[in-house]
Formats: structure tokens, sequence, C-alpha cells
């Protein structure tokens, strides 16, 4: 069972997966948004169908004080559409402050050309999204057995 997640952008929306026993995040692919959910969530499907999904990530970007933004609240309206289309898979969130960022860093410490950072800095910052989610869970586990 796999962990699915989400960079989901006003444009683009960046998609990241794990691997089969939940170890890695690896970056998928990148979804045009085109001004709409529909395309995103018939990929989904797609998606869902391909791999054995049993939770989803969605990036929550909250303001850098820890407030809802606008975007937030945008996502969140995403959320509860992935929440009623997908009501058997757990359907998490996680603070994505400064992926983007991140992402950049990433790309330019590997320079990657300029016009091909917008097709995949999502992916990336999905990718960072989901990582951040897997050590929450290990951490997590750890206390636990502590």
């Amino acid at each position: 069972m796999r962990i699915l997640g989400i960079d989901y952008g006003e444009a683009r929306v960046g998609i990241a997966i794990t691997d089969a026993l939940n170890l890695t995040a690896q970056g998928l692919e990148t979804i045009q948004r085109n001004g709409t959910d529909k395309t995103i969530l018939k990929r989904l499907d797609d998606i869902m169908e391909k791999y054995d999904i049993e939770t989803i990530v969605v990036g929550m970007p909250l303001n850098m004080n820890g407030t809802i933004s606008e975007r937030a609240k945008i996502t969140q309206e995403f959320i509860h559409k992935l929440k009623c289309k997908y009501n058997k898979i757990k359907i998490d969130t996680i603070d994505e402050r400064l992926t983007t960022v991140e992402a950049h860093k990433t790309m330019n410490f590997l320079d990657i050309n300029k016009n091909k950072k917008k097709n995949i800095v999502d992916t990336i910052s999905a990718v960072y999204i989901l990582e951040t989610y897997l050590n929450k869970l290990k951490n997590s586990l750890q206390n636990n057995l502590k």
C-alpha cells in the first residue's frame, strides 16, 4: 500500500508517490489544472487504478506565521472533493511552507534549465511534501516505542 503526495497549485498539481514499502518518495508527474479540478480528479482515478494507494497527503499552504492563507482555503475545498470521491482512503495534510523554495534550490543545485523548471517544480515540491509526511510518521512511531 502506497502513499500519494499532492502539491495542489493554482496552475499545476505535483504528484509524488512512495515505493511499496513507504520508505522513499519519488516524483510521479505534474498535472496542468487548466482552471478546473476535473482534469486532476480524472488523472487521480488513473493513478488509483494503477497503484494501491492507502493514504493521500496534500500540502497545506499556510502563511509563514501558521495562519490559513487564501490558497489554503482553496486547497481545503479540493481536499473536500478528494474526501467525497475517495471516501475509503485516508486523506491527510502536511504543512508545505517553503517546499517550493526548497524545490527551486534543488533545481538550481542540479543546474536544471530554467525552461524545464516550470514543468517539474510542482513534482519536486510534492516529493518534499511526501518526505515530510514520511518523516512525521517515522518520528511518531519512534515516540510511541519509547
